[in-house]
């Protein structure tokens, strides 16, 4: 079966599979775990969810790995999975909601939980060509707008979702010469694997950001929020 029909499925009949069934096909697919509990209409259990972390440190550390091209994010992903896992000091409560309002629609909800699954709350994603109210009403009340398509290609990138993927989820259609607004979904692999890290993590893994990037034959580095999408190997 198609991955985007088994997507699609998932999304409309919520609960059909368990917990484990689904991290068993998270794994096949290759997506988070706790993404796919959250399409499934599942709750994430605190092992999954991000630990306590400073969120003006967050902030930084997406901007600054927003502006690293395709082989400064391998090299970084390698080295935030080298990095150890340190166990929580405490039991992680249940983040907040992250919108100013409760998500009223199927969507909605999903959205948010996607990007709470990552630790962000909106003011600390990365720039991706939307702004904070725009942002705000996709978590909120997500519904039929020729917005749409231009949205969903700017989240999918930071989310390390696929177009094909997040467009079956949002139950919108597909075109296969859609594009990435700003980031594709590399940069997200980058979050998704940095989910287990602490703040001080966080700093050593911007940290190891610059320390790539003075090799660049530019000269100084000079980062730019215009993302690195027209050299991804996914887009010929």
């Amino acid at each position: 079966m198609e991955r985007d029909t088994v997507l699609s499925g998932l999304a409309a009949r919520r609960t059909g599979r368990t917990p484990q069934q689904l991290k068993e096909l998270a794994a096949e697919l290759g997506l988070p775990a706790a993404d796919l509990l959250v399409v499934a209409g599942h709750p994430v259990p605190a092992e999954l969810r991000p630990p306590e972390r400073d969120a003006e440190v967050l902030k930084r550390f997406a901007r600054r790995i927003s502006h690293c091209d395709h082989a400064r994010l391998a090299a970084l992903e390698a080295f935030v999975r080298s990095l150890p896992r340190i166990a929580a000091s405490g039991p992680a409560g249940e983040p907040p909601w992250l919108g100013r309002r409760p998500a009223e629609t199927r969507f909605a909800a999903v959205l948010g939980e996607l990007i709470r699954n990552r630790g962000f709350g909106i003011p600390e994603l990365p720039f991706m060509g939307l702004s904070f109210s725009t942002l705000y009403g996709m978590v909120w009340r997500w519904g039929p707008s020729p917005h749409n398509v231009q949205q969903l290609c700017a989240v999918a990138g930071p989310l390390g979702w696929t177009l094909p993927d997040l467009f079956a989820v949002a139950d919108e259609p597909y075109s296969e010469e859609l594009r990435p607004m700003v980031h594709c979904h590399h940069l997200g692999r980058l979050f998704a694997a940095a989910v287990p890290l602490t703040t001080a993590q966080l700093i050593e893994t911007a940290k190891e950001a610059d320390r790539l990037s003075v090799h660049d034959v530019r000269g100084a580095w000079q980062p730019v929020s215009q993302g690195f999408v027209e050299e991804c190997p996914d887009f010929p």
